[in-house]
């Protein structure tokens, strides 16, 4: 029977779904020492990218044919390695797109809007006291968003920008959008840059988007305009956009994600007046993280199987 490592809590119905597939180990996938012992002659391992997969992991279980891991991105694996080991990895795509793009909205709002100030001068007691009021916002009716990958993520920001009155640009590496994608305008990533009232990144973590936007790209930006990350923090220059902001070359940012995570305690960024920040929580909704934990279960469970996954970052390893 096939052996499989549950490395991270998983709901029961779920965790009985791994017992009907094989032999299952559970652990705590942050004992290095104790997922070790358990990962011996694996056939899977359901797992977060905490746990690493390494050649003293694949020495321990030559068999290994699947690792699932919770989260969407696989930066944290090493993905030709799995590939040239026979490993499948499988991630869970689709399923948090609608939250992520939730956030990224949110995010629109209260930086257009000046919630964030609003909602300080009235906490602070501001308005009981009749003190003036901050500066007036604005509204996202009839502005341009540019959405810098249109994939899953960036087309469910793109169909709420719309609805929202929006104009919206798009960029990625490919010229035609899905048929089904909504009504936006391809543009050139300069372009883009120089048209948009809020600039929204929704990329992968690759050599080709690290620093995609850096020095060069936001000086290419309106000096009203916001960026907005909810993707990955090293797809934006950090110290680029720590200098912009602190000189008001643009507006303001909106930012999920952060180069380092956890950030030091004393990063500067997250302090800046005209940055509103959070601690990386696009898919942190209980919906959405079972969704997540349930399709990495079915993943693991349809290799082990002999079936094809709902998502698999490296396909060639299936034949």
């Amino acid at each position: 029977m096939p052996t499989i490592v549950q490395a991270v809590p998983i709901e029961d119905e779920l965790h009985d779904m791994l017992v009907e597939a094989g032999d299952v180990r559970v652990v705590d996938g942050r004992d290095r020492g104790a997922f070790l012992e358990a990962v011996k002659d694996a056939d899977g391992v359901l797992l977060s990218p905490l746990v690493k997969i390494d050649q003293q992991v694949v020495d321990l279980a030559p068999n290994l044919k699947v690792v699932a891991t919770t989260s969407v991105g696989f930066d944290a694996f090493d993905v030709p390695f799995m590939t040239a080991n026979g490993i499948a990895l499988c991630n869970t795509p689709g399923v948090l797109s609608a939250a992520v793009a939730d956030l990224t909205m949110a995010f629109l709002l209260m930086l257009s809007r000046h919630l964030m100030e609003f909602e300080a001068y009235n906490r602070s007691g501001g308005w009981g006291r009749r003190e003036p009021y901050p500066a007036l916002a604005n509204d996202p009716l009839g502005k341009t968003i540019g959405i810098v990958g249109f994939g899953r993520i960036g087309q469910e920001v793109a169909r709420r920008a719309v609805f929202a009155g929006m104009k919206v640009l798009w960029y990625d590496i490919y010229d035609d959008p899905p048929a089904d994608a909504p009504p936006a305008q391809k543009r050139t990533l300069d372009e883009l840059l120089a048209e948009s009232d809020f600039v929204s990144v929704h990329t992968d973590l690759n050599e080709s988007s690290r620093h995609m936007i850096g020095a060069r790209e936001i000086a290419l930006m309106k000096p009203t305009a916001y960026l907005i990350n909810t993707s990955r923090g090293p797809a934006v220059d950090q110290k680029a956009l720590h200098d912009a902001l602190i000189a008001n070359r643009i507006a303001g940012a909106g930012l999920d994600v952060l180069e380092q995570e956890p950030p030091d305690p004393d990063e500067p960024i997250v302090k800046l007046p005209n940055v509103i920040s959070f601690p990386h929580i696009g898919t942190a909704t209980e919906e959405t993280r079972y969704a997540m934990r349930a399709l990495a279960t079915r993943n693991v469970v349809n290799i082990i199987s002999g079936n094809r996954p709902e998502a698999i970052v490296n396909p060639e390893v299936l034949g």
